[in-house]
């Protein structure tokens, strides 16, 4: 619980500039849609709805992701016993009265999605307060109450709007509007998009006390053809890396969790294989990591919230004896 929080707390915190970039919304969710299937799990029906033409929009797709994360978490843990989950896009038009409950952005033409679920709902008190630090329907232990805070301020961040709606009983859904750009925009941008990411075989023990995390990161790095291994924390990953030795090429390790950190974890490892290859995910600025975690030689650092392109390219070249 106080891991979970610290981390929380630090993505809350951080407040990274949006690195935006024009890109076609159904794309940014079409991708997001695949992982988040493997979040929701077996027992929820997961649906992904593209509108039928590109809905141009400048957008930090990394950002973007992470906020879908957020939602798909609720969602999931809302409908214990199963339901639906859907993910849509659509272009409308804003009105002037619009903006004016909203007090904030400029009437026109925005790109939408929509995020529903058929879980518990919630109350008009619970629908205030949504959004705001701290505050959670969960029960004691099993939310932080800020994910929903760090998706409203990185739609604010785009000069787009969040909205949710719903009732005891009739499921949750949230709106996300952000204003669409020309779409020239986004065709030049296209054109100057990187290869994909290379493939991998190689044995991969991946740590991260966060579920939903370490599932994301297990998917994109099965679907890249890597083996994973993966550990609930610390102590477990050492646990691991003992039974596994031999075929362990690669560390991938969150910063802080609990029983044992990802620090202490790799100092372990360190002394049955010196010199392992090792990534840190951390929510903490890049200084501020290396300083705590007085990285040695190897080691090597992927900021958190991350995009599974990015997430594929670090994992690629320190493999391949890069950083």
């Amino acid at each position: 619980r106080a891991a979970q929080l610290t981390k929380d707390l630090l993505l809350f915190s951080r407040k990274r500039v949006a690195e935006r970039k024009p890109v076609d919304l159904n794309e940014v969710v079409g991708k997001a849609g695949k992982f988040l299937k493997r979040i929701i799990g077996e027992d929820v029906e997961c649906k992904t709805e593209l509108h039928g033409n590109p809905i141009p929009v400048s957008t930090d797709s990394q950002q973007l992701e992470q906020v879908l994360l957020n939602l798909a978490t609720n969602a999931r843990d809302a409908m214990p016993d199963g339901g639906s989950f859907t993910v849509r896009t659509e272009q409308v038009d804003l009105s002037e009265a619009f903006m004016a409950a909203h007090s904030h952005g400029k009437p026109g033409p925005y790109g939408m999605i929509t995020v529903s679920d058929t879980g518990a709902g919630m109350d008009d008190g619970a629908r205030k307060r949504i959004f705001d630090p701290f505050y959670t329907t969960k029960e004691v232990g099993k939310g932080t109450g800020l994910g929903l805070a760090v998706a409203y301020g990185i739609i604010r961040q785009h000069d787009g709007f969040i909205e949710v709606h719903g009732e005891p009983g009739k499921g949750t859904t949230f709106k996300i509007y952000l204003p669409v750009i020309a779409s020239e925009a986004v065709e030049e941008e296209t054109s100057r998009e990187a290869e994909p990411p290379a493939r991998g075989m190689e044995t991969i023990l991946l740590a991260e006390d966060n579920e939903q995390l370490r599932k994301l990161f297990g998917t994109v790095l099965t679907q890249f053809g890597y083996t994973v291994i993966e550990a609930v924390d610390g102590a477990d990953a050492v646990r691991k890396f003992t039974e596994n030795k031999d075929t362990v090429q690669l560390l991938l390790f969150d910063l802080i969790m609990p029983r044992m950190n990802g620090k202490e974890a790799h100092d372990e490892i360190a002394k049955l294989k010196p010199g392992v290859k090792t990534i840190f995910a951390s929510g903490y600025s890049p200084d501020i990591a290396r300083q705590k975690a007085a990285f040695g030689i190897g080691v090597s650092l992927i900021n958190k919230p991350v995009s599974p392109a990015d997430l594929l390219k670090k994992v690629r070249s320190v493999l391949d004896g890069g950083e």
